[in-house]
């Protein structure tokens, strides 16, 4: 453990018993709603299980993204969109760590390391923070274990996300257009 983990631990402590409010999380966006199911999965990490810190947030881990796998895509799909999100920490809403468009043509997943600003493959949108590509798990040290949603949706349109600031400007623009979603939740502690 860091110095700067050790110093910030006794306030994870503090706020241990607050969490974002489960409602709040994209799984649950009407903008997302979809009819179809996609299964998502990962070689790093079985469903519910530790995401390795090779995956974890700079300062924590090397912040290389996981391999990721689908299948169950409609036909149709023009694009997907990846959001991860964590949903434990100690504000109203969860973080969201990466969103991402994804070219058509990934249909069997992204490898490891894909997510990064280089990839022209993908298209960012900014989140927490302005983030542009993977920002890995980092919780809050002492605050218990965090959940992490890497949630795919399968769209029948292809988006310019040039201009678009946020999940908020985002969620309009994909509302009736996802046909298929699933989900991958992996944890860490600190």
């Amino acid at each position: 453990m860091s110095l700067a983990e050790l110093l910030v631990t006794p306030l994870g402590w503090m706020l241990r018993g607050k969490r974002s409010k489960p409602e709040r999380s994209v799984q649950f966006a009407q903008e997302l709603a979809s009819p179809g199911i996609l299964t998502v999965s990962s070689p790093a990490f079985d469903a519910g299980q530790a995401i390795p810190r090779r995956h974890s947030g700079i300062g924590r881990g090397p912040n290389i993204s996981p391999e990721l796998r689908w299948s169950g895509l409609p036909n149709d799909t023009k694009q997907l969109l990846l959001i991860v999100e964590d949903t434990d920490v100690p504000l109203d809403s969860p973080i969201i760590h990466l969103i991402a468009l994804l070219e058509p043509d990934t249909t069997h997943g992204v490898a490891e390391g894909a997510l990064t600003p280089g990839n022209l493959t993908v298209h960012y949108v900014p989140a927490f923070r302005g983030w542009v590509a993977y920002q890995g798990p980092r919780p809050l040290p002492g605050h218990g274990v965090h959940h992490y949603g890497f949630h795919l949706y399968a769209l029948d349109v292809e988006l310019d996300v040039q201009g678009i600031n946020g999940l908020t400007e985002l969620l309009p623009k994909v509302a009736g257009h996802v046909l298929a979603s699933g989900s991958l939740v992996g944890t860490q502690r600190a």
